[in-house]
Parts: C-alpha cells; sequence; structure tokens
C-alpha cells in the first residue's frame, strides 16, 4: 500500500511537471513571436549621407516572418495562406506586406482578415532586413538579396536599396518619389548592426510629418457638405485636442470614421499653440491587435 502511494505521488508529480514544461515552452514561444523590432528614427539633417543605403517608404503593413509564421508589429498571428509562405524557410525576416502606392486600405483589408482569401495573390512580402543576423546592413542587404534569388516563392521580394553621395540628391529623389505616389524614403546605415526599438541608424524621410489621434466628435458640414461631415474633433495623447476638416472623400463624409477610433493624419509643423498646422486625414488605423 505504501508503495502504491508513492507510485501515485511520482506520477502526479510527473503530471505537474509535464504542465509547467509546456506552459513554459508556450510563454517562450509567445516571447519570441511578440520580440522588440526595429523603429526608425526621423531624418537628421547633420548625417553623411554617402554612408547610407535608401530606399522607398513603402506604405504597407509591417510583418515578420518568424520561422513558422507572419505576425504584426505587435506580435499578433497574421493568417497568410499557406501557399503564400510556402518556402518562406526558417530564418527570422522582417518585411512589408505591400500591394502598390496609395493602396494602404485595401492592403489592410486583405491582410488583416481571420480567414484569408485569393486577394493575397495581390500582395507582396517586401522584405528589408534580417532581425536574427549579425552582420552590418551593407552584408544583410546582400543576403537578404541571396534568400529572395535562391527562392521560388513569387511573393517574396527584397525592397530595391540605392546610394547617393549629398543632401541635394536625396532630396531630389525625395520629391522625385513623392511626386510618382511614394509615401517617403528610409536611410539605413551600411555598418550598423541590427538594434531593437528605436534605432539613430535607421530614419525615415517624408515632405510631411504624420501622427495618430482619437476621433472624439463630428462636426456637420455646411454649404456643398450641408447634410455631411465637415470635421472631425480629434484629441492626442497629451489630452491636445483640434479640428481636421480636410483629406476626406464625399464618401466618408457620408461615412465618417467612428468616435473612438484612431485615425493617422499628416501634418507640417505646429502653430504658436503647439497644434498641428495644416493637418490633412489620411486614414482609419486598422485593428492590428487581433489574433
Amino acid at each position: 500500500m505504501r508503495f502504491s502511494k508513492y507510485f501515485y505521488a511520482l506520477v502526479a508529480t510527473s503530471q505537474l511537471l509535464a504542465v509547467i514544461n509546456l506552459s513554459l515552452a508556450r510563454e517562450s514561444e509567445l516571447y519570441k513571436s511578440s520580440q522588440p523590432q526595429q523603429l526608425a528614427q526621423v531624418y537628421q539633417d547633420n548625417i553623411k549621407v554617402k554612408e547610407y543605403w535608401i530606399s522607398e517608404k513603402l506604405d504597407g503593413i509591417r510583418a515578420r516572418w518568424t520561422g513558422s509564421e507572419l505576425i504584426t508589429r505587435n506580435g499578433n498571428r497574421i493568417h497568410a495562406p499557406s501557399w503564400f509562405v510556402k518556402g518562406f524557410g526558417n530564418q527570422v525576416l522582417d518585411g512589408e506586406l505591400w500591394l502598390a502606392r496609395n493602396s494602404f486600405e485595401k492592403t489592410a483589408s486583405i491582410v488583416l482578415r481571420d480567414t484569408p482569401t485569393d486577394e493575397w495573390k495581390q500582395i507582396k512580402y517586401m522584405l528589408f532586413d534580417l532581425p536574427q543576423h549579425k552582420g552590418d546592413f551593407t552584408r544583410r542587404l546582400s543576403d537578404l538579396e541571396t534568400i529572395v534569388d535562391n527562392s521560388t516563392n513569387p511573393y517574396l521580394f527584397v525592397i530595391p536599396h540605392f546610394k547617393l553621395n549629398t543632401k541635394d540628391q536625396l532630396m531630389a529623389k525625395l520629391h522625385e518619389l513623392v511626386a510618382q505616389g511614394a509615401e517617403g524614403l528610409m536611410l539605413h546605415h551600411q555598418r550598423a548592426t541590427y538594434q531593437n526599438g528605436r534605432s539613430a541608424n535607421l530614419l525615415k524621410l517624408k515632405k510631411h510629418q504624420d501622427s495618430e489621434a482619437t476621433v472624439v466628435a463630428h462636426l456637420p458640414g455646411k454649404g456643398k457638405y450641408l447634410g455631411m461631415l465637415g470635421a472631425i474633433l480629434v484629441e492626442l495623447d497629451s489630452g491636445l485636442q483640434f479640428k481636421i476638416g480636410s483629406g476626406f472623400s464625399d464618401l466618408q463624409r457620408r461615412n465618417p470614421p467612428q468616435i473612438g477610433t484612431t485615425i493617422t493624419f499628416k501634418y507640417y509643423g505646429y502653430t504658436a499653440k503647439g497644434i498641428p498646422r495644416f493637418a490633412v486625414f489620411l486614414r482609419v488605423k486598422p485593428n492590428l491587435t487581433k489574433s
């Protein structure tokens, strides 16, 4: 009888350890999928342009391939079709799910669905980094190109990178691409290693600034906008409130962003009161927290 008690106690202990180990494994996987990512700082005018690799800033959905699945910047799963990710390999990849210029809303509507559709055939996975690679960016970029060259996956690409010598050339390229519908440029220092969090070696350059705010009220339109939205009252995280009345299509004025939603807007500096100058509505921020 005493042996039987010890035996059952040992079995119960083993089962408990198995549950603990499984829990720890799941926690480890969750940690891996939600680890920080490298983020850009705003362009600084004191850099040496020739030391940077430059690329177009794509207006898509940031996505990381963990080696087994695509996740958002917040670590939530993106439900991509199996045929889309076939052959991505075991290495961790950083990139942008992208359709075309000025197609952010369409891209989000395709890639953020819980049930994927054939519309994924329009999407490209545009790679820009290898997070677990220990080399500098020049080496990482070269290895990214090798990965894509050796892949038979038709949805896998590397964002084209190029170099310029002067700030005048940089600004001319910015104006050229923005005129074609681009959002801006990204500059990545050639000798930089991958760094989680906000990095001074990764810079974004735009003709305008952009930010996010919460919709707190709808203001009625007048004149040709009578019976439709005239402007939205928004609030920044700081508590500052202001109106945004431009950037909306007639359809959006008939069906304005819901109160409580987060919107992205562009602006050009600040007024003396600290209000974003010439604020223009860009889009409703998609929900990236779905599992």
